[in-house]
């Protein structure tokens, strides 16, 4: 063959060679591209699953923090959106570009709605704390209240029985005088029974300027040894209680001391003790037992 022929044959054929060897290592290197971007697009894939199992969890999560029916029912449409959304992308295939793009606009607006979420849960339940304290407070408050109205009470209460007692007559240095059939009392042996007299009470209404002046009743229950009462009259109210009582004298009360003489009428007495109560104003103000002797 013509050495003129073969030397450019030997040059194309060189250069073929060359550009096949240059075209099996492009395509080697586009396979290794190709399986290096299916390799990423599985991560990013996986990646993507992941936050919206992440994301599902966190709205199941804040629906056990919060107390609002609405938000709360809210919350579970979003969350059964994300699991939807999940699922979707658990069956797309890493190297389906267009769905794989979608569905990571859709995980960037289930990020975007779940942060307003956490944004509107977290105000909630700063705004509940600030009322929990509030009310705590004025429960403080109101029961410190409460407690210093009742001490309050319970001084004016206190200070009103102390003023009624205060302001109540008393009666002192009471004795029971045995007269004899003339009227006459017995100086010797005032508490010597005598069949034929009668008995005397005597006593003292006290001084007592805080006491209020004018017209008083003033009674008197003589109870025998028996326990019976020496009955002259009606009743009279003592201790809020009806009783009976023995004599009864109205009398005019100026604040100052002031003696009084009560008979009681004339029955048959019986050796033992003698109990005299002296009421005033419905409550007894002295009393005072003495024994009668035969």
């Amino acid at each position: 063959m013509n050495k003129k022929v073969i030397v450019p044959l030997v040059a194309v054929i060189v250069l073929l060679l060359a550009g096949v060897a240059y075209l099996g290592y492009n395509l080697n290197e586009q396979k290794q591209v190709n399986k290096d971007m299916q390799e990423l697009a599985a991560l990013d894939k996986k990646e993507m699953e992941n936050e919206y199992q992440q994301f599902a969890n966190q709205y199941k999560e804040m629906q056990t923090r919060i107390n609002n029916d609405s938000i709360v029912e809210q919350l579970g449409r979003e969350q059964q959106r994300t699991q939807e959304l999940l699922e979707e992308l658990r069956r797309t295939k890493a190297n389906d570009a267009a769905e794989i793009t979608r569905l990571k606009k859709e995980l960037a607006t289930v990020r975007a709605i779940l942060r307003s979420y956490v944004l509107q849960i977290d105000s909630l339940n700063q705004l509940n704390a600030e009322l929990m304290d509030e009310n705590n407070r004025v429960r403080s408050e109101l029961a410190e209240s409460n407690q210093q109205n009742m001490q309050l009470t319970s001084n004016n209460m206190t200070l009103s029985e102390k003023v009624a007692i205060a302001s109540q007559l008393n009666a002192a240095s009471i004795n029971v005088i045995m007269l004899d059939k003339k009227g006459k009392e017995q100086t010797k042996h005032p508490h010597q029974i005598d069949k034929k007299g009668t008995l005397k009470v005597r006593f003292v209404l006290s001084r007592n300027a805080t006491a209020a002046n004018g017209m008083r009743t003033i009674y008197i229950r003589v109870i025998n040894p028996s326990g019976e009462v020496i009955k002259g009259g009606g009743t009279c109210t003592m201790e809020g209680a009806q009783v009976a009582y023995t004599a009864k004298q109205d009398v005019e009360y100026t604040g100052q001391e002031k003696l009084m003489e009560m008979f009681v009428p004339k029955t048959s007495l019986i050796e033992g003790r003698y109990t005299i109560q002296v009421i005033a104003d419905g409550h007894e103000i002295g009393s005072r037992s003495v024994e009668m002797e035969n």
